[in-house]
């Protein structure tokens, strides 16, 4: 009988967010491999009982790579995965949902080549890379982007809350984008558009200033997903409370439009494509 290991951490993020950062290839090839001297250039994984995975582990300097994969025996929804390697040797590894953490426990049976702490101490090496990743992308941080407009203050502000125009500019975050609700302090507000399946979703927020032609501040609060509001829960739990701010100053016949937003790190990278775009829309129907 192969001697079974065991390691675990403690994730500090819903157990949907643990799973989904453990199984998606994207999340898989930025946390997968033992030091820092190692990465992940590859991974496929077909999460289902029959299915496959396979992912790549490799020295940064091209010394030396290897395949690593297996089957999938067992799959529990947020719960259980069970699989055997290519050399028949087992894992199992499960997901304690812990309300804002989760508890992740791995066991697998040894090899023989290696001695018993130096596997151990290799998984457990991986499992901590796995949650200092995941815990990474529901941290927030600040973002700020600014653009100088050819127009009055008065114009600008006016222009960027008008429901016509505000389809336009924010069409590169999601075509068909379109506001519900009032824009004065206090009012709730829905930042909504289809979702492909017939239904809309979007976000459901507050305005917690509005100061004509000076400053505008958003508290989001959940997500809109059909006719439900989600406003607590592991769905909206990283970011709730979160702000998007704009700051409008007048700088002789020019308008200085300053968006700041607290963003998860998860998607800094595609904000950082979309929002230059979407001000330099707001630019071009302003100057027109």
């Amino acid at each position: 009988m192969k001697t079974k290991i065991t390691v675990e951490t403690i994730v500090k993020v819903p157990v949907q967010k643990a799973w989904e950062v453990w199984s998606q290839p994207h999340h898989i090839i930025n946390w997968n491999f033992a030091s820092p001297d190692w990465h992940c250039p590859k991974a496929e994984n077909d999460l289902q009982a029959g299915g496959n995975y396979s992912w790549t582990m490799a020295a940064k300097d091209g010394s030396m790579s290897f395949d690593f994969g297996g089957t999938y025996s067992k799959v529990e929804l947020h719960k259980k995965i069970e699989s055997v390697l290519e050399d028949k040797r087992t894992v199992q590894v499960e997901f304690l949902d812990q309300g804002q953490e989760t508890r992740v426990i791995e066991t697998f049976e040894a090899e023989d080549q290696n001695p018993i702490d130096m596997q151990r101490m290799g998984w457990q090496a991986i499992l901590d890379n796995y949650k200092n990743y995941a815990e990474s992308l529901v941290q927030l941080t600040k973002m700020k982007f600014d653009i100088s407009i050819n127009a009055s203050v008065e114009k600008v502000y006016q222009t960027m809350l008008a429901d016509e125009h505000y389809r336009v500019w924010t069409a590169p975050f999601h075509p068909g984008s379109y506001f519900k609700g009032s824009w004065e302090k206090g009012s709730k507000m829905l930042f909504l558009g289809p979702d492909g399946k017939g239904s809309e979703g979007g976000m459901v927020s507050r305005i917690e200033e509005n100061i004509p032609n000076k400053f505008i501040s958003i508290e989001h609060l959940g997500l809109v997903q059909g006719d439900k509001e989600i406003t607590s829960g592991p769905e909206v739990a990283a970011w709730a409370g979160s702000h998007e701010n704009y700051s409008f100053e007048s700088k002789n016949s020019s308008t200085v439009v300053s968006v700041e937003l607290d963003m998860q790190n998860e998607f800094k990278e595609m904000f950082e494509g979309m929002w230059p775009k979407a001000i330099q829309i707001l630019k071009d129907i302003c100057e027109k």
